[in-house]
């Protein structure tokens, strides 16, 4: 099968598309045909060596955790999914033309491929982030670069929690902002005081990484109430960084219920084929992303 890998740590270059061995399912596990694999944040750091507790790497190492495919071999002891069922999940070196999932869940009806590989891990950390931070219905969020894949899934289960929500974003996307039922303003100069001007802020998510977390914690006047996915400089001001974590079944599930309501719609901003991946890296590592990135099989 043709597969993406790398066999040394560092920039997009690295990656090759290779001839490889296909994998099998293993007890708990599914394998499925890709049709398309989502492109995280998480993908470049691993590609790049960062430290990821979550995901040790042997080099040489496959890329991608989340994927949608059709299921194809089923790992002993698992029940209610059979082959040539539509699923969409988390498992490994998924930029490839098959891959194993560890968690799954069937894909809500209407969803293309494409959708459905955008949602996992991003639906992931949005629940688990949002549960970290101790945000209740009533009280306001405050989400530091918005709009990309994550943002968008926790502006819009914020939402269905009745938690209001301020997000920061470039320019071009405040009216994505908005859509999603956020209070909407920029980055940049005076961007404190205008966060201000739009209320109250009980808790804060930095999802950017670009150097906020001060200005966070100023604004909620507590460090245990600021959440980074994205600075690794998080923990020097006293705040929570919240890596990737490890499959979810029921965030998946929750997934699915929230996309069936139809409360829950992440938008896929680009698709690139799987011999372009390195592209794919270079767009996400450059940000200002409105939903989510994918690679198609």
């Amino acid at each position: 099968m043709k597969k993406v890998s790398f066999a040394e740590f560092g920039g997009p270059d690295v990656l090759q598309l290779i001839d490889a061995e296909e994998p099998h399912a293993g007890p708990g596990q599914v394998r499925i045909a890709v049709r398309a694999a989502g492109v995280n944040p998480a993908d470049w750091r691993i590609r790049e060596g960062q430290v990821l507790k979550a995901h040790p790497v042997v080099l040489p190492a496959g890329v991608g955790l989340d994927a949608a495919g059709v299921v194809d071999e089923v790992g002993e002891g698992v029940e209610g999914v059979e082959a040539g069922d539509h699923v969409f999940g988390e498992g490994s070196s998924t930029y490839a033309e098959f891959a194993v999932l560890s968690a799954w869940a069937r894909m809500p009806e209407g969803l293309t491929f494409e959708e459905a590989a955008g949602y996992p891990s991003v639906v992931e950390t949005a629940l688990r982030i949002l549960r970290e931070v101790g945000v209740r219905s009533g009280q306001t969020l405050l989400v530091s670069g918005a709009s990309g894949g994550v943002g968008s899934a926790v502006l819009q289960i914020a939402r269905d929690r009745s938690i209001a929500v301020i997000g920061t974003a470039g320019a071009a996307n405040q009216d994505y902002l908005r859509s999603l039922g956020a209070l909407a303003t920029t980055y940049g100069e005076g961007w404190v005081d205008r966060v201000r001007q739009l209320g109250h802020v009980d808790a804060a998510l930095d999802l950017a990484g670009s150097g906020v977390i001060g200005e966070l914690v100023e604004l909620t006047g507590d460090p245990q109430k600021v959440i980074s996915i994205a600075d690794l400089e998080a923990p020097k001001f006293g705040v929570r960084f919240s890596g990737v974590a490890g499959s979810v079944p029921d965030a998946l599930a929750e997934a699915a219920a929230l996309i069936s309501r139809g409360r829950l719609h992440i938008p896929v901003e680009k698709a690139y084929p799987l011999a372009e991946a390195a592209a794919a890296h270079i767009d996400s590592q450059a940000g200002h992303t409105r939903g989510r990135r994918v690679v198609v099989v």
